[in-house]
C-alpha cells in the first residue's frame, strides 16, 4: 500500500485528489496539509512513502518545504504537482530533490501512475516538463558530451522506443505512435533504462539525444 499525502492550500483540490487517490487499491492518504510549514510537521510525524506537493502556498512554499521535509527524511519521494510549469518553478523543486513534476492538467489515470512510478523510485514529468529538461540537458552537454552508439543486445523495438523517449514523449505516446500497449513500453523503457545504465527517464532522454545518427 502507497502511503500518499497531499499538500496544497486549496481545500476543494485536496479533496479531488483524495477521491482519486482513495480509488485506487493500492494507494491509503496518510493525511493533508495546506501549507508548507504544516506539511514538514506531518511528514515527520505521518512518514507517508509519496507527498504530492504544491509549490504556490502561503507562508513556506513547496520549495521550501520539499527541501526541509528530505533533509528529515531523505527516503520520502515529493512528486510536484502544480500550475505553474515555468523554469522558475521547476529547477528550483528539482534543485530542493522533488523526484518529479506533474502540471495539474494531468489526466486522473496519468496522476495515479505518476504517485506509483515516484514510490517505486522513478522520476515522472509531464510530457512538456520533460522535453523541456532533455533540451536544456542537451544545451547544456552540447559541447562536452560525445556521440553515443547503441548499446549491444537492444532490439529493433527498442530502438524505436527510445528515439521516441528522447523527443520527450510519455509512454501512452509513445504507444500510441508504434501501436503498442502501455505496459508492453513500460517493459521497454525498464529494458532501456537497465541497458544504457540510466538511473531514471530524463537520463534516458539525454541518452537517445546524444545518439549517433
Amino acid at each position: 500500500m502507497i502511503r500518499v499525502m497531499l499538500v496544497d492550500d486549496q481545500q476543494l483540490v485536496r479533496a479531488g485528489l483524495r477521491m482519486l487517490c482513495e480509488s485506487a487499491p493500492d494507494m491509503e492518504v496518510v493525511g493533508e496539509a495546506s501549507d508548507g510549514a504544516a506539511a514538514v510537521r506531518m511528514a515527520e510525524e505521518l512518514r507517508p512513502d509519496v507527498i504530492l506537493m504544491d509549490l504556490r502556498m502561503p507562508g513556506v512554499n513547496g520549495i521550501v518545504a520539499t527541501g526541509r521535509i528530505l533533509q528529515q527524511r531523505p527516503s520520502t519521494r515529493v512528486l510536484v504537482l502544480t500550475t505553474f510549469d515555468d523554469d522558475d518553478h521547476l529547477y528550483p523543486a528539482l534543485a530542493a530533490g522533488a523526484c518529479g513534476f506533474l502540471v495539474k492538467d494531468a489526466t486522473p489515470g496519468e496522476l495515479l501512475d505518476g504517485i506509483r512510478r515516484a514510490a517505486a523510485g522513478d522520476s515522472p514529468f509531464s510530457p512538456a516538463v520533460l522535453r523541456r529538461l532533455v533540451a536544456h540537458a542537451v544545451r547544456s552537454q552540447a559541447a562536452a558530451a560525445p556521440r553515443r552508439e547503441l548499446p549491444k543486445g537492444v532490439t529493433e523495438r527498442e530502438a524505436e522506443v527510445l528515439e521516441l523517449v528522447g523527443q520527450g514523449l510519455s509512454n501512452p505516446e509513445i504507444a500510441e505512435r508504434l501501436h503498442l500497449g502501455v505496459t508492453t513500453v513500460k517493459t521497454h523503457v525498464a529494458s532501456l533504462m537497465a541497458k544504457t545504465g540510466s538511473a531514471n527517464r530524463v537520463q534516458l532522454a539525454v541518452y537517445a539525444a546524444h545518439l549517433s545518427r
